[in-house]
């Protein structure tokens, strides 16, 4: 129905529709919040309080040269602008009015985003590779070594024969028969490889089951961790009389990793190792990172943060004043990267693109040795035009850093692990990743053989120089005893540095100092070490049962067979036929 207002029934009324909206009405503005001082100190407040719950959870380095500390800048940066819009009252009038109030308000996070930006941009150019080649190039020094020389013969008693996945298969094996542990424990799967007492080991802790286990244990920590004896296979819980209250897999403040950013805030770190010290105490050995290039280039390791795992007390140390039970200060990763640019921009940068003279780079995969009382990396050495084959390989010290060339021409790790599979090919064995053993100064890629189940099943010994020489044997002492036949066969060794000495049998009689056992394919081998002797004597206890009646400090007679030398122990077989009398 329209209505004429102007009707003489409607005078004394307004001439206009009191209703109809007017044209160009201006908008209430809306109310800022207290005073300009009020409001400031609001904003700083919500912006602090978001800063600190993003810094207690993704925990960035206070560092201008850590990327996340530049996330958490510019996160905090946008929370203070849209703090000051808010209890500004978003004022302004039109886009030009309304542009100008964001710029009033945002000026000073403005500003410290611009610098930040400038900042990183500047450090990116002084990082870049083009121009910064020859920085790349001598983060790692490498030197010439001689193998044979500087690489000893080990006993085959002393050969690491599993890899991380044999180990863990052990571990989660052993757990599982622990009626305490099992319902609320797993296995961590660190397993890192050190030198402990002189013997290859890998140790883990253990960790919560889940949240609900983490609740209810935490108080009491951790209760045990793992050794596991990669020579034989045995597997050691040990028990600690207080739990480990520092993991990565703990929550809130006993997590390693805000642990250790409340106590250093300006250092960047590199993954955490879990080791133990010669006398069984666990520690986290945490790397420290610098970048040495530029803002963010030339990433090295400068020291470690070394936590004990129960108490969480911790010390840094430079490089040079690690402790040397430390085996893992400088990841395996980071020394391949170094190796890298070392081998790449050895003669400049255009050179790694046009010619590519000298060239080379590492190949895939490594594997660690224990020389000592350190852990070195290995990875091989090959040019940059991939051609299954290698100029040589490093050697690389975990704890120092230092690295050596050895010159040896010959097959890649993938083709040694090719021939191994080949030559027991009707088994369809998987190699493990070679392991770099000195046999009678030959390089020698040394390999266990798996079968489909992950279970080792035998070994295989390849020659580095020529890889079509390939030993197997059921246990290593026999592989060991093929390969070096087949080296005298091939004219790399004398019949005379061969590991089997053909003799009659003897017998030799004296007390147990040392006696020791390895389940090798499912039997139990035994090694006798008598006083007096630095040889060892084994034995499958299937072949010579009275062995499982022997003791440390027994006297025994025992009559022998053949002799394995050139090794740093001499070993010799017991001949099944021979009884072992254990004196009373």
């Amino acid at each position: 129905m329209n209505i004429n207002w102007n009707d003489p029934g409607f005078e004394g009324f307004p001439k206009e529709n009191p209703f109809a909206k007017k044209e160009g009405a201006p908008k209430k503005p809306r109310k800022a919040i207290g005073t300009p001082l009020t409001r400031t100190l609001l904003n700083l407040a919500v912006t602090l309080v978001v800063g600190a719950v993003y810094f207690y959870v993704a925990l960035p380095a206070i560092n201008l040269k850590a990327e996340e500390f530049y996330g958490w800048i510019l996160l905090m940066c946008l929370v203070y602008c849209g703090m000051a819009l808010l209890t500004s009252g978003f004022q302004g009038t039109g886009a030009k009015g309304y542009f100008g109030f964001v710029k009033k308000q945002c000026k000073i996070p403005a500003i410290l985003v611009a610098a930040l930006v400038v900042t990183s941009l500047v450090g990116s150019l002084l990082s870049w590779e083009v121009i910064r080649a020859s920085s790349y190039r001598d983060l790692l020094t490498v030197e010439d070594g001689d193998f044979a020389a500087e690489v000893k013969e080990i006993s085959y008693d002393q050969i690491p024969m599993l890899d991380a996945d044999s180990a863990e298969k052990l571990g989660n094996r052993k757990l599982g028969e622990l009626a305490d542990m099992v319902s609320q424990f797993e296995v961590a799967d660190d397993y890192t490889q050190i030198n402990y007492k002189g013997r290859p080991v890998r140790v883990t802790p253990l960790r919560y089951g889940d949240l609900i286990k983490w609740f209810n244990n935490r108080a009491d920590g951790l209760p045990a961790y793992l050794v596991i004896d990669m020579v034989t296979q045995n597997v050691e819980v040990v028990r600690l009389e207080e739990g480990i209250r520092y993991t990565t897999a703990e929550h809130f403040s006993r997590n390693l990793y805000r642990h250790l950013r409340f106590q250093y805030p300006t250092y960047i770190f590199d993954d955490p190792a879990f080791e133990i010290d010669e006398q069984g105490n666990p520690y986290w050995v945490c790397p420290r990172i610098d970048k040495t290039i530029g803002l963010f280039g030339g990433q090295d390791i400068v020291g470690a943060v070394l936590v004990n795992a129960i108490t969480g007390e911790s010390q840094y140390c430079a490089v040079d004043e690690v402790p040397d039970w430390v085996d893992h200060v400088f990841t395996a990763e980071l020394i391949i990267q170094q190796y890298d640019y070392h081998g790449t921009y050895i003669n400049g940068f255009l050179n790694s693109i046009f010619g590519q003279r000298d060239v080379t780079v590492t190949t895939d995969g490594y594997n660690y040795i224990a020389i000592g009382n350190d852990v070195y990396m290995y990875t091989g050495i090959t040019s940059v035009v991939s051609d299954e084959s290698n100029i040589g390989f490093i050697l690389s010290n975990q704890r120092t850093k230092e690295t050596r060339f050895y010159s040896v021409a010959g097959a890649e790790e993938y083709s040694a692990m090719d021939s191994a599979e080949g030559e027991l090919q009707q088994m369809k064995y998987k190699a493990t990743f070679p392991l770099l053993l000195n046999i009678s100064e030959q390089p020698t890629y040394f390999m266990a053989m798996k079968d489909a189940a992950g279970l080792v099943k035998s070994y295989a010994m390849v020659n580095v120089s020529q890889y079509q020489i390939v030993a197997t044997g059921d246990s290593v002492a026999e592989c060991e005893s093929n390969y070096r036949v087949l080296l005298a066969r091939n004219g790399l060794i004398s019949d005379e540095d061969t590991d089997v000495v053909a003799g009659d049998q003897k017998e030799v009689s004296g007390k147990v100092a040392d006696l020791r056992t390895a389940v090798i394919d499912g039997n139990t081998t035994f090694y006798l070490m008598l006083d007096g002797s630095s040889a060892w004597y084994s034995a499958a206890a299937k072949d010579v049962p009275q062995l499982i009646l022997v003791n440390r400090g027994d006297a025994v007679e025992m009559k022998i067979g053949e002799q394995l030398k050139g090794i740093a122990h001499p070993i010799y077989s017991l001949v099944p036929a021979a009884a072992t009398n254990p004196a009373a």
